[in-house]
């Protein structure tokens, strides 16, 4: 992201889905505006403090700061963007089996249901924080991983394909924290599958 750069925050049409309240939705659309604001103040703040190209050797502390909470609040804001973009009203579930992630996973992991497994149990590891699906654009694969903060545990280089939510604020309303692996489930009967497959490479 550039110094110059403004983001808006998008709107997901996505309320009545299975076993997500739209009442939890409403929370979370608020919680995304609200990276998306911080985005940008901190960016502006950090623009302000670079000026014309010179920062000055007593705002370093406060540069760190503002650039470490910026990659935090950025994360965040585009990791819900995946999330929401890849779920869908009424989904189908599982993938059809003929689909471009049922060859991924089936490449990657042996099978579909040994990739399901490998995802729900990163879901349900203890801690606060998002299981993402990544590509490896090198050779295709695909994996599981656990991101910690928004900012911590991405892949570089690789391509996000699927990312769950399971911060407590995407489920609290709808279900207790021990019952996370009903959100989980929740969350698979509301996969936009058509949207995980395009973004495979």
């Amino acid at each position: 992201m550039g110094l110059n750069t403004t983001y808006t925050a998008r709107t997901f049409d996505l309320s009545d889905l299975n076993g997500i309240s739209n009442e939890t939705l409403a929370m979370h659309f608020k919680l995304y505006e609200g990276y998306v604001t911080n985005t940008n103040v901190l960016n502006q703040r950090i623009a302000d403090l670079i000026g014309d190209g010179e920062l000055d050797p007593t705002q370093s502390a406060a540069f760190s700061e503002l650039k470490r909470r910026f990659g935090f609040e950025y994360n965040g804001m585009v990791l819900h963007e995946y999330y929401f973009d890849n779920m869908q009203k009424q989904g189908t579930g599982d993938p059809f089996s003929n689909s471009a992630f049922i060859g991924a996973a089936e490449a990657s992991f042996g099978s579909y249901e040994i990739w399901k497994a490998d995802f729900v149990n990163t879901g349900k590891m203890r801690g606060v924080g998002w299981a993402a699906v990544y590509q490896d654009p090198s050779n295709g694969s695909i994996s599981n991983h656990w991101i910690n903060l928004h900012e911590t545990g991405n892949v570089a280089g690789f391509k996000p394909i699927l990312i769950m939510d399971v911060w407590e604020h995407a489920f609290i309303r709808d279900y207790a924290p021990v019952d996370r692996p009903k959100y989980i489930e929740a969350f698979f009967s509301n996969i936009n599958w058509t949207t995980v497959n395009a973004r495979l490479g």
